[in-house]
């Protein structure tokens, strides 16, 4: 498993691509896709929202489990991956390219987001 350099982590085990124009992606590690299982359902924060950093702002449902999705910076959502919505399995196949969860323009970052090295460390993965 590998964790993409580009991309900061969050403990709560969702990634963050660098802004571009003050837009980042958010997604789901494969650590935590492997942890969850299969996923059978994703409840995205809806466009418009205002998501806060450290705060649930939706869901992920699997045959195990259902975990809450966690913000790892606040902002006001610019897209959601209806993909993911429509195919959650695309959360385990690609958590890193084609099953990102949502674009949020950023006001303020979550304290402690890690680089993809100290993210491996801490997750074991």
């Amino acid at each position: 498993m590998s964790n993409p350099k580009e991309l900061r982590y969050s403990k709560e085990h969702e990634w963050l691509s660098a802004a571009e124009d003050g837009v980042a992606t958010v997604g789901i590690t494969e650590h935590a896709a492997n942890a969850l299982g299969d996923v059978v359902f994703v409840q995205l924060p809806e466009v418009g929202d205002t998501v806060t950093a450290g705060e649930s702002c939706g869901e992920l449902e699997s045959t195990k489990s259902v975990s809450e999705l966690y913000a790892p910076v606040s902002g006001e959502v610019v897209e959601a991956n209806q993909d993911v919505v429509d195919d959650p399995g695309l959360v385990n196949s690609a958590p890193f390219e084609g099953g990102w969860l949502f674009k949020v323009r950023v006001t303020a970052e979550q304290d402690g987001l890690m680089s993809a090295d100290e993210y491996t460390e801490f997750s074991g993965s």
